[in-house]
């Protein structure tokens, strides 16, 4: 597997031009100084960058994961619209999402901690409530990396995670910082994805704390994330209905019957949005490309 690399975890191999990230198997060539190629991903965590000069552009935040933490904090309410984003990234990844809740030891927002167990309900993945402090639930998180396989953790700065790999791994891998007294937020102590050894033969990538999530193109990610809204538009009477207006919306039928919330659906279209304007941006590009090398055979 490759090595750390930093602030996205991707670096670029000049000798083959090809993209590798924390994770990737690769051959090397010449006494391990040249990288020869990079070996197929059976899953990757890809992102689109963040400049507005490259919305079209993407890299890998890390490769070849079979299980991906969403680490956030169990003290106040994390940013459900932020979570929903996550799924759908790892969701399209090809790993397996498990939602981590840290911070057991300073609970103090119950009812916040039981809308995060409804989301993990609804997208059938499992939801962990754990202390990276005092240790309560990390021998059930160490088990995903028994056999030798790979687990990423992804979450934003001050949600406990660098905590949380020091515990799973057995050493103070990474640095601690200190979160913010009035909205618990943190600095970012993790700067590069790195790749580190679990005690039980496993490993382990922590990601930077990413404050943009800006997502690349989806296969079935929004889906699978939103599947309770996704049956529910199974029911309607009309199969391309918008749930706005109109009759027979099993949708708006769960809105007003409080077991969906607007703000849920709301995030989906947004998330359909994104999606939507990537890939015209990708066409555009594409469009522009192919004129680029008409000009150059000319």
């Amino acid at each position: 597997m490759s090595a750390s690399s930093e602030e996205t975890g991707t670096v670029r191999v000049r000798n083959i031009g090809a993209e590798v990230a924390v994770g990737d198997w690769v051959v090397f060539k010449d006494s391990l100084e040249r990288v020869e190629k990079v070996l197929p991903r059976f899953s990757a965590l890809i992102r689109r960058v963040s400049s507005e000069a490259m919305r079209a552009e993407h890299h890998a935040v890390a490769a070849n994961i079979d299980t991906v933490f969403i680490v956030h904090s169990a003290t106040n309410a994390s940013n459900q619209r932020r979570v929903e984003r996550e799924l759908v990234l790892v969701f399209d990844s090809g790993a397996t999402p498990v939602l981590v809740l840290t911070k057991n030891d300073l609970q103090d927002a119950p009812g916040h901690v039981f809308l995060l167990h409804e989301v993990a309900q609804v997208c059938g993945i499992n939801c962990h409530v754990v202390s990276g402090l005092t240790g309560e639930g990390l021998a059930e998180l160490a088990n995903y990396g028994g056999n030798h396989r790979t687990v990423a953790v992804l979450g934003a700065s001050g949600v406990g995670k660098s905590t949380l790999v020091n515990r799973l791994v057995g050493v103070d891998a990474q640095p601690v910082g200190d979160v913010r007294r009035t909205d618990q937020r943190g600095r970012h102590t993790t700067v590069a994805a790195d790749l580190l050894s679990m005690p039980n033969g496993g490993w382990l990538i922590d990601t930077p704390g990413l404050r943009a999530l800006n997502l690349w193109t989806s296969g079935h990610g929004i889906e699978r994330a939103f599947a309770d809204i996704f049956k529910l538009a199974d029911s309607c009477r009309f199969r391309d209905c918008k749930h706005q207006d109109e009759p027979s919306c099993a949708v708006r039928a769960a809105i007003d019957a409080g077991t969906l919330t607007i703000d849920r659906l709301e995030n989906m279209r947004r998330l359909v949005d994104e999606e939507a304007a990537l890939e015209e941006e990708q066409k555009v590009r594409v469009r522009l490309s192919n004129r680029k090398g008409r000009r150059k055979i000319s």
